[in-house]
């Protein structure tokens, strides 16, 4: 028996990281909203690694921040260790990466989403859509009950029929013994939707007391912690240690003598896994030279046993991941409290998406993280702030907020997922973004929080101290380039360091640029009281002075790119009558129905041949019609 349960603006189904961010963006742009899932116990979440950011993923949590989402302010009050990435390397790829306590992350979440004004939560299954003439309209659960809503966003995870893997052992389940969703697929089906299997797997979780820690590499947090937010400028906890360790001959002997029991290689499954996250039955197959890898052991949280063993995710039986575990360095008497898993579930095709994340062919229905085909905590809340935002703009009748790739890593993740689609589970690394020396982690709400705040979610506290920033970093600079050092001043300082001497007056801008000579080397001249500044202005002036040149050139690259993306394809645009496109051309754009010239020539199989095509039928359309008028 159905029945009329309300009437929503916004209706968000699932509560993961995608859903938290979606729900918590459409009602704080002032949208009445609804966030329905499964169990309130899963709200955000964390059925596998315990961890925010890392490599790629902590510019994504940073962007996030700076166009005012949830994810790391809310890590920033959970985490338990923090380290900054690749401080080896160039500015580009530092990444940061926090070890949170997953039972806090998702309190602190559910409390946020509770007390957030415009936003309803309720425990239940969407089991239908409400559609009416290509346009959805609201959506009906197990209960019976009907909820109306002008546009919906689905972030769904991994819970669409999905079923875990152990061994000989399979069951249908979501993760962490969930309830799986078994009704959705099928009604999307029949709405058109195009959707794949793919799966993913988690390591198992071993009791604290039953490692030898003794035998492992104690992996510390960074002194100086820099946090997610950029609204916290200091964060100061007791960080809590991993341990780093190793598989051995035994545990290759051990994973071979059993591989025929793996679900995988026993071809239980039809779904297709993350290349870059492998199991460790397929580290031992595709890396054979190698005799060991390594495993990191983190802590679950404060107030729990339970340690992740993070690089040795299997689909192996128990059993032989019992006899696993203890072949590893310092896991002799390791315990099991979770064991590892695999699970497959449903998700879509996204190239059904548009770059706002609404599906081509179902107006007001949006789509949104591991739904639509990639992995992680970070990619999911990226692409749920981003739906949650086009819907509200939708609802109001605005243009979509859609990021390209020279402006953000979200613009890079959504313009690959809806450009050229993905056949495995979507993974972000710095690799990606051929923009990445722009697209630094440091300097996100430099390049977002004004976008965001003129679209009506950042708020003006965080707008006004991205402007201060700004302001601060130039006269930082300024103060940098007038003031000179005469040789007498500078000469001993730039002997101790290494430093070749100068023979006139230089500016320290210029002296800034030599790579051995940091900010903090600058104020030793004692010539300006720039220490009126503080670490971060500083960071950001050394940055921008020592990668001038590399900058500008990136810089010149995206004007180039932007023209391109400048050029407008129509959406109705019949691929099929446009003479001189190649066959395969003609299908790929005209199931694509890309925006631009630019995201055309970035689909697989159209050639650069093609896109001459496309630019000279752009010019005569452009003469046709100044003859006409």
């Amino acid at each position: 028996m159905k029945y009329q349960a309300g009437t929503y603006d916004i209706i968000v189904v699932g509560a993961g990281h995608a859903g938290c961010e979606a729900a918590l963006a459409a009602a704080r742009m002032g949208c009445k909203t609804l966030m329905i899932t499964l169990t309130l116990d899963a709200i955000a979440m964390m059925p596998c690694n315990p961890s925010i950011g890392g490599t790629g993923k902590g510019h994504l949590v940073r962007e996030i921040d700076a166009l005012g989402g949830e994810m790391g302010i809310n890590t920033d009050k959970a985490f338990i260790q923090s380290r900054m990435l690749n401080t080896a390397k160039g500015p580009a790829v530092h990444s940061l990466r926090a070890q949170a306590d997953k039972t806090a992350y998702h309190k602190e979440m559910k409390k946020t989403i509770e007390n957030q004004e415009n936003l309803d939560l309720i425990q239940d299954e969407v089991i239908d859509l409400i559609v009416e003439e290509s346009t959805v309209k609201g959506v009906v659960t197990r209960t019976g009950a009907e909820y109306e809503g002008t546009c919906v966003i689905l972030a769904t995870g991994v819970y669409l029929k999905s079923k875990i893997f152990m061994g000989e052992v399979n069951f249908e389940s979501g993760p962490n013994g969930l309830f799986p969703a078994n009704f959705l697929s099928e009604k999307l089906r029949e709405l058109g939707c195009s959707l794949r299997r793919f799966k993913t797997g988690t390591p198992a979780r071993v009791h604290r007391d039953t490692i030898d820690f003794s035998k492992m590499d104690i992996q510390e947090g960074d002194e100086k912690i820099v946090p997610f937010s950029f609204l916290n400028k200091k964060l100061e906890i007791d960080q809590q240690p991993c341990w780093l360790t190793r598989t051995t001959s035994e545990t290759i002997r051990i994973i071979r003598e059993n591989l025929k029991r793996s679900s995988f290689y026993r071809g239980d499954m039809e779904g297709v896994g993350p290349r870059y996250c492998p199991s460790i039955e397929d580290k031992i197959v595709r890396f054979e030279d190698k005799s060991t890898h390594q495993l990191f052991i983190e802590p679950e949280g404060l107030d729990t046993k339970e340690m992740y063993v993070q690089g040795m995710s299997t689909s192996l039986p128990v059993e032989v991941q019992v006899e696993m575990l203890r072949s590893v360095i310092g896991m002799e008497k390791a315990h099991i409290m979770r064991p590892a898993y695999a699970i497959e579930y449903d998700c879509i095709d996204p190239t059904q998406l548009k770059p706002s994340l609404e599906l081509k062919h179902i107006h007001n229905l949006f789509s949104a993280g591991q739904f639509n085909g990639t992995s992680g905590y970070e990619e999911a809340a990226a692409q749920g702030l981003m739906a949650g935002i086009n819907a509200v703009l939708k609802l109001r009748g605005d243009e979509p907020f859609v990021l390209d790739r020279s402006e953000a890593y979200i613009g890079v993740i959504i313009d690959d997922l809806v450009t050229k689609g993905t056949n495995e589970p979507y993974r972000m690394m710095t690799s990606r973004a051929e923009y990445r020396l722009v697209l630094r982690q440091d300097n996100a709400d430099l390049r977002l929080t004004e976008k965001s705040y003129k679209a009506g979610l950042a708020t003006e506290e965080r707008y006004l101290l991205t402007q201060e920033k700004k302001q601060r970093t130039a006269e930082a600079i300024e103060l940098l380039k007038s003031t000179h050092i005469s040789p007498e001043d500078a000469n001993f300082i730039l002997e101790s360091l290494d430093s070749s001497p100068i023979k006139a007056g230089v500016s320290l801008y210029d002296l800034l640029k030599r790579p051995e000579i940091s900010y903090k080397d600058i104020k030793s001249f004692n010539k300006l009281d720039i220490d009126a500044f503080d670490e971060e202005i500083e960071s950001q002036c050394e940055i921008f002075i020592k990668y001038e040149g590399y900058i500008d050139k990136q810089l010149n690259q995206i004007d180039q790119f932007k023209k391109l993306e400048a050029k407008k394809l129509p959406e109705e645009l019949d691929y099929t009558k446009i003479d001189g496109l190649r066959l395969e051309a003609r299908q790929k754009l005209n199931n694509i129905k890309p925006l631009s010239v630019g995201q055309a020539s970035r689909i697989s199989g159209v050639s650069p041949a093609d896109i001459s095509v496309l630019l000279v039928f752009l010019e005569q359309r452009r003469r046709q019609k100044a003859v006409k008028s």
